[in-house]
C-alpha cells in the first residue's frame, strides 16, 4: 500500500495553477445543536415525481425493486441536476397516466424543473430499475445508462440539453435479462469507461409466481426465482461496445445480482468489483489485469455470514471508515440478518464489524437497500446513511417486530468505526417510516457538505438539504482525466491536514440502482489554518502532488496539467 506519511504540506505547489475554484463557502458560527442534520427540502424545491411499480394482484418480485435516482451535471453549468427511473406497467398493473422519468434540472436557487420530456429522457418502452451516469465517451457531458427488464438503455448526452438513445448502435441492450444494478469503471486501463451490469433472476410476465402469507397472496421469496449470469461490456472507443462477459469468466458468476461498486481493492492499480447478491453469495472479484477476474470473496470471508449462509445483500457502499487507508465495505440486508460491515486490509481476510460497529443492533429488523458512507458534519470521519423499506405489505400480519415501511438510518462515526444512532438529531424523515429503495448523495448547493435524494416505491421522492456540514471546514475535488476516463473513475485522492490524513476515491456505481455525484468532499473539521495539501493517484497510474490548498471551495484538477 503506498504510504500516505510519504505524502507532506511542504511540496512545492508547481501544480497549483491547474486548480481552479467551482464553487464554495465559508463556515458558519451557528450552532449545530440548534438545526437538524437534514431537511426534506424536495416539494420547495419543485420535485413532484412519482414512481410507479405497476403493483397487481400477480404480485411480479419486480414491482418491489426499483427505482434509482442520479446526481449529474447534464448541462455543464456547475450545479448537480437529479435523474429519476421510473418502474412501468405490469399485465395487470395499469397506470392512468404515462409512466415517465424524471430529469430534474438545477436552477441554482433552491429550485428544479423537469426537463425530461425536452431532454429526450422521459419514455422507455421497457420496465425501469435504475442508473449508471459516466461519460463514456470523453466528450465532457455525464451519460445515462438505465437498467431494467427485458432490456437497457443508454442515452448519450449531446452537450445541447437532450439525449439520444444510442443502445442498439452501442451494444449494450442486455436483451431478454432482468438488470438491477451496473457500474461504470476502465477495468483494463485503456482510459475508456467499460459497464458492468449485475442482472437479478429469470423472469418473464407470462409467468406469474403464486404464493401466500396467511392466506393472503403475497410476493414469492427470491430463492424462487433463478439467479443470472453477470455481463460486462467493454468500451472500443468507437461508441460501441463489445460483450466480453465470457472471455472475462463473469458469464459463469451465475446469482441474484444486485448493487455494485468498482474499487481497487487490494491497492494494485487496478479495479475490482465487490456484487453484492440476493440468497446468492456475494462476489469479491480481483481484476487479474489479463482481462480475467477471480472472486477472493471466500478468502475475504465476505461471501457468506458466519453459519455459511448466502444474505440477502441488496445495495453496498465503500470508504475508509476507521482511517488507515484501505476500503472498507457496507451491504444492506434483510430482515433478521443485519446489515453488514466489513473492515477492509491490504491481506484477507477482512474484518466483521457488524457487531462491533453497532450497525447490528440498529438494523436488526430492517429491509435495506440503497447506503452510502458520507461525513454529513464534515469532522473527517465517514458516517453512514442506509434507506429502508419491507417487501411484503403482510409482514406485520406474522413479524410483530418487524414493518413494512421503515425508517432510514443516520449513523454518526464516532471514531474508528463505532457508529451511534443519529435519528435523534438527523430531522423528522430519519423519525418517519418508508419503502425507500435508490438512495445517492450530492451537493446540489455547492455549499461543501453532502446533501441526499432517495426514492420510494410508488411515491415521491426525498431530498434532504444538509444543514450543518459547512459549519466545519472542508475541500472539493472535481477530477477531470486525460489519459484516465476522463470522469476518473478509479482515482484515489489523499488529504493531508495538519497531522491528519483522510483517502477517498472516486468509485464506479455504488448504493444501490443508483449514482452519486463524481465529485470527492472531504471534511476537515474545526481547522486550525493547517497547510492541506493532496495527492492524486490516477486510473492511469500517474501521480500528482498539490499543496497550499484553499479550503472551504471546489477545486477543479485536470490530470497532468503543467
Amino acid at each position: 500500500m503506498h504510504s500516505v506519511a510519504a505524502l507532506r504540506c511542504g511540496i512545492a505547489s508547481l501544480f497549483l495553477f491547474i486548480v481552479a475554484a467551482v464553487g464554495g463557502s465559508q463556515p458558519t458560527s451557528s450552532s449545530v445543536a440548534s438545526r437538524t442534520v437534514f431537511t426534506d427540502v424536495a416539494r420547495e424545491s419543485g420535485i413532484t415525481w412519482t414512481h410507479f411499480s405497476g403493483e397487481s394482484s400477480d404480485r411480479f418480485l419486480i414491482e418491489t425493486m426499483g427505482g434509482g435516482v442520479g446526481f449529474l451535471d447534464f448541462d455543464h453549468d456547475g450545479r448537480q441536476d437529479i435523474f429519476f427511473v421510473n418502474g412501468g406497467e405490469t399485465p395487470n398493473g395499469k397506470s392512468p397516466t404515462p409512466v415517465r422519468n424524471a430529469l430534474y434540472r438545477n436552477l441554482g436557487n433552491g429550485k428544479f424543473q423537469d426537463v425530461a420530456a425536452q431532454a429526450g429522457v422521459d419514455r422507455m418502452n421497457f420496465y425501469g430499475m435504475g442508473v449508471a451516469v459516466a461519460d463514456f465517451d470523453n466528450d465532457g457531458f455525464p451519460d445515462l445508462f438505465i437498467t431494467g427488464y427485458p432490456e437497457c438503455a443508454l442515452f448519450h448526452n449531446n452537450g445541447d440539453g437532450t439525449f439520444t438513445n444510442v443502445t442498439a448502435r452501442a451494444g449494450v441492450k442486455n436483451s431478454g435479462r432482468w438488470a438491477a444494478g451496473a457500474a461504470w469503471f476502465d477495468y483494463d486501463r485503456d482510459g475508456l469507461l467499460d459497464l458492468i451490469v449485475t442482472n437479478y433472476a429469470e423472469f418473464s410476465f407470462d409467468q406469474p409466481k403464486k404464493c401466500e402469507v396467511n392466506g393472503v397472496r403475497s410476493y414469492c421469496a427470491q430463492v424462487a426465482y433463478k439467479g443470472m449470469p453477470l455481463t460486462l461490456y467493454h468500451n472500443k472507443g468507437d461508441g460501441t461496445f463489445t460483450d466480453v462477459s465470457a472471455r472475462s469468466g463473469l458469464d459463469k458468476m451465475v446469482g441474484r445480482g444486485m448493487g455494485v461498486v468498482a474499487i481497487d481493492f487490494n491497492d494494485d492499480g487496478w479495479p475490482d468489483l465487490f456484487v453484492a447478491r440476493d440468497a446468492s453469495p456475494n462476489l469479491l472479484l480481483i481484476n487479474k489485469r489479463d482481462g480475467t477476474v477471480q472472486d477472493a470473496a471466500l478468502d475475504a470471508e465476505v461471501a457468506y455470514d458466519a453459519n455459511g449462509n448466502a444474505k440477502a445483500g441488496m445495495g453496498v457502499d465503500v470508504g475508509d471508515v476507521n482511517g488507515d487507508g484501505m476500503p472498507d465495505l457496507v451491504v444492506t440486508n434483510f430482515n433478521g440478518q443485519y446489515h453488514s460491515l466489513f473492515m477492509g486490509s491490504a491481506s484477507l481476510p477482512y474484518q466483521d464489524r457488524t457487531v462491533a460497529s453497532h450497525l447490528a443492533q440498529f438494523s436488526k429488523a430492517d429491509v435495506g437497500w440503497g447506503t452510502k458512507f458520507l461525513d454529513y458534519d464534515n469532522d473527517g470521519n465517514l458516517d453512514l446513511i442506509i434507506v429502508n423499506g419491507h417487501i411484503n405489505q403482510s409482514i406485520e400480519l406474522i413479524r410483530g417486530d418487524v414493518k413494512y415501511q421503515e425508517p432510514p438510518l443516520l449513523l454518526h462515526n464516532e471514531g474508528q468505526g463505532v457508529l451511534r444512532n443519529a435519528a435523534q438529531e438527523g430531522g423528522p424523515e430519519f423519525n418517519s417510516s418508508y419503502i425507500a429503495r435508490g438512495l445517492a448523495v450530492g451537493d446540489f448547493d455547492n455549499d461543501g457538505d453532502p446533501d441526499v435524494g432517495l426514492t420510494r416505491l410508488n411515491g415521491t421522492p426525498l431530498l434532504l438539504r444538509n444543514n450543518v456540514g459547512q459549519d466545519s471546514s472542508w475541500v472539493g475535488f472535481e477530477l477531470q482525466g486525460t489519459k484516465s476516463n476522463r470522469d476518473a473513475i478509479g482515482a484515489k485522492v489523499t488529504v493531508i491536514a495538519g497531522t491528519r490524513h483522510f483517502v477517498r476515491w472516486i468509485v464506479g456505481g455504488s448504493s444501490y440502482i443508483s449514482s452519486s455525484d463524481k465529485r470527492v468532499l472531504v471534511g476537515l473539521g474545526h481547522s486550525n489554518g493547517e497547510a492541506v495539501c493532496v495527492e492524486v493517484l490516477w486510473p492511469s497510474g500517474a501521480r500528482q502532488k498539490l499543496s497550499n490548498l484553499q479550503v472551504n471551495r471546489y477545486l477543479k484538477i485536470v490530470e497532468g496539467t503543467q
